[in-house]
């Protein structure tokens, strides 16, 4: 079994990249940030290479400094204690990283961060970095919101510092500028008459870094995957300004310090600025795929770095004509939000671990395989319901080939990974019901929701991000809507809306909740028949006696100290067959003082040791609420597993009123994917033990079916005759 396969590979270890390319299947290589390709490359067969437009070229950036990219940071809050308060804003920052801005003096601001004002009486000096603002108020906090250069690129500060690098440290330009885009296009030019043996181009990315600040001890202080920080080009805002009358300050960037994050609602201002830098970018971003073009070379795209304002979902993003995407794969979630990306002719997706010191030092082989399997079998999942075309791995070849075991496995997966993609292909899976997930972003940030990093954990999400990581691999449509939409209607396709997540952020809508035009049209839908699920605080923003604004529809609402002295004796724990069969429900970090209203059934709760009686003590967990002709479940938090994948499929089904056993495994470790088109089903055992499972067809028909760990069984529609693979 050969091809779909991209490996990294560098001159320096050509040999070891014979024999790993021909266990892996591989039919395509690729370099690596920091590495050169071999001059044989061609051998391996399509050859990728990384092209960098942005940075990587000191001497232009040193001859014209003045057009390096930009940023507004925020200074350290500093307390007054006199009359004057001095601020040294560069401390927390590391310095190679950036350089003030003295040229853009006049957009830098000074806040009162106490009152919220702006301050005009404050003075730079400009060879200590230091700014004195006079005439304070004693014990308030003031800080400096400035312009710097960025001067020091920042996926090579991460590298630098990662893989222990010694090489000189790259300048940014910026190609808003007019000499800097001429250049940046001849030198496009040049390189693809240099480079002809490479077949795809692989942008690392475009234009504009994602945030990704590090302090003086070179540790990140701040990463915003999907942040517009590095986007402010003194001329792009002057020209913003003057094409759409809106006046863009310091403050518009800096937003209170958390610099206009996926988590913040929006503003109409700032979401604006977002679409112009967009449009921008497909433009400029189009310039260069028309000269790869030229030179018959494919145009690919890393979803990843520099990819700012070139969102996939976006709507010019279309008008770029890029050939590939290929991205980072943390699990299902990322998969999808690969695989889904229109206008691109193959997606690719590069699994996890990467091949870097980090993971792979001497002793932790285990470690690496351990990271490997968990990644394939949440990716897995994805891949049978919307496959890429092809994966791939990064980092230094030479490292992973000192681990025979983890090689041996990742050939097995290579074998797998095709075997999936060819019986899969474009056969559209069965799917039950459609749900939408309604949020600040709707489908610009499809698949990206709740998103830190590449899917990373945090704390503060993953009892949000696992209800995207068991929607990716269930047999369900899932469309992302945002609240502006829903405001007109909720689509006619729509069978359950689900709105998840901590109360005031963009996903869970804040404010927005308080406006009747949203409220409206959703009450509507249930009360005709829809399903509404809410994890977390849906809905929440305190007004009008409520906390959960739809907390008539979803049967619950969350106890803020306001409604104590109302009693609430609706406490008794009710059987349901949405729990049944499953074991313990893991809530995550869950959310507290939730309280059922009467008539809802309280599926769980919990109860307080200190003090017993039959009146306002417990807190639910789960409940379930009928609403006119329509059903709402409600959840504090669902991380994913497989119970709390199960139980999550199983609510959308209740909610939709759908039956359950159709294309149906009832083993919560293993699922169920019907390809109507090829009359086949794949079930799939998600765990690293053998499983046995009473398979249903979409008739009805049941089958006991025995399962290896981590296998996945093929059975034709008619014969119920298993073929394992």
């Amino acid at each position: 079994m050969k091809g779909r396969v991209t490996i990294p590979t560098d001159e320096s270890f050509v040999e070891g990249t014979r024999v790993i390319a021909k266990k892996w299947g591989a039919d395509a290589v690729r370099d690596c940030d920091g590495t050169r390709l071999p001059k044989n490359a061609k051998e391996f067969g399509k050859v990728y290479n990384t092209y960098f437009i942005v940075r990587g070229d000191n001497e232009w950036g040193r001859k014209h400094p003045e057009e390096a990219q930009r940023i507004f940071l925020l200074s350290e809050r500093v307390l007054a204690t006199g009359d004057t308060v001095t601020i040294s804003f560069m401390n927390g920052f590391l310095r190679d990283q950036f350089n003030p801005d003295y040229t853009n003096l006049s957009r830098w601001e000074v806040y009162d961060r106490t009152t919220g004002e702006k301050v005009a009486d404050w003075a730079a000096d400009q060879k200590a970095h230091t700014v004195t603002v006079s005439h304070v108020k004693r014990m308030h906090e003031y800080t400096v919101s400035f312009m710097a250069r960025i001067t020091w690129h920042p996926t090579q500060v991460y590298n630098y510092l990662t893989n222990h690098w010694t090489c000189e440290k790259q300048l940014t330009y910026d190609p808003a500028y007019p000499a800097t885009k001429e250049y940046i296009k001849e030198h496009m030019r040049e390189w693809c008459k240099q480079n002809p043996d490479t077949d795809v181009v692989r942008f690392t990315t475009f234009l504009y870094q994602f945030a990704l600040i590090f302090n003086e001890q070179g540790k990140e202080k701040y990463v915003e995957w999907f942040g517009y920080a590095q986007t402010a080009n003194p001329m792009l805002i002057d020209e913003f300004e003057r094409k759409t009358g809106i006046k863009l300050t310091a403050e518009d960037f800096i937003d209170n310090g958390y610099y206009n994050n996926t988590f913040c609602n929006p503003s109409k201002k700032f979401k604006k600025w977002q679409d112009f830098i967009a449009r921008f970018v497909s433009k400029t971003v189009r310039e260069l795929v028309d000269i790869c073009h030229e030179y018959n070379k494919e145009a690919m795209m890393f979803l990843g770095d520099d990819w700012i304002g070139a969102e996939p979902y976006g709507k010019y993003f279309k008008d770029m004509n890029l050939d590939a995407v290929v991205g980072s794969v943390g699990g299902g979630v990322t998969v999808r939000m690969l695989s889904e990306i229109p206008h691109v002719k193959y997606h690719e997706g590069r699994f996890l671990p990467y091949f870097f010191p980090d993971t792979f030092y001497e002793g932790n082989e285990q470690g690496a395989l351990d990271e490997l399997n968990k990644n394939w079998l949440t990716a897995r999942r994805a891949l049978m319901r919307k496959p890429l075309e092809r994966m791939g791995f990064g980092g230094y070849l030479s490292l992973a080939a000192k681990f025979p075991k983890f090689v041996n496995r990742v050939t097995e997966i290579c074998n797998e990974f095709r075997t999936i993609i060819d019986a899969v292909g474009k056969n559209k899976p069965y799917c039950a019901v459609k749900v939408g997930i309604l949020n600040a972003w709707g489908s610009l940030r499809s698949w990206m929701s709740h998103m830190v990093a590449h899917e990373l954990w945090y704390q503060q999400i993953y009892s949000y991000q696992g209800i995207l990581e068991a929607l990716s691999g269930l047999p369900v449509e899932v469309a992302f809507l945002s609240f502006d939409e829903v405001k007109n209607g909720v689509p006619n396709d729509i069978d359950v809306l689900i709105n998840a997540g901590d109360a005031y952020t963009s996903f869970s809508g804040g404010k927005e909740w308080l406006d009747e035009k949203l409220q409206t049209p959703i009450r509507e839908f249930v009360y005709n028949g829809g399903g509404f699920i809410g994890v977390g605080e849906p809905t929440a923003c305190e007004g009008n006696g409520r906390y959960f604004q739809l907390a008539d529809v979803l049967g619950v609402d969350e106890e803020v100290g306001f409604t104590l002295s109302s009693d609430k004796y609706n406490i008794q724990k009710v059987k349901h067959e949405l729990t049944e069969g499953l074991n313990a429900i893991d809530y995550g970090e869950g959310k507290k003082n939730i309280y059922a209203q009467d008539g809802t059934k309280v599926l769980d709760i919990v109860f307080s040791d200190r003090f017993k009686r039959n009146v306002n003590v417990g807190e639910v967990k789960m409940a379930i609420n009928e609403f006119g002709k329509g059903r709402s479940f409600y959840i504090t938090g669902l991380p994913y597993s497989f119970q709390n994948s199960r139980l999550l499929y199983k609510a959308i089904m209740w909610c939709a009123k759908k039956e359950l056993c159709r294309a149906y495994a009832d083993n919560a470790s293993v699922e169920c994917n019907y390809y109507p088109v090829s009359k086949k089903y794949a079930l799939v055992n998600n765990s690293k033990k053998k499983q046995v499972t009473d398979f249903y067809d979409v008739n009805g028909n049941k089958l006991t079916v025995d399962l290896q760990p981590m296998e996945v069984h093929w059975i034709e529609e008619n014969s119920l005759q298993g073929e394992k693979i």
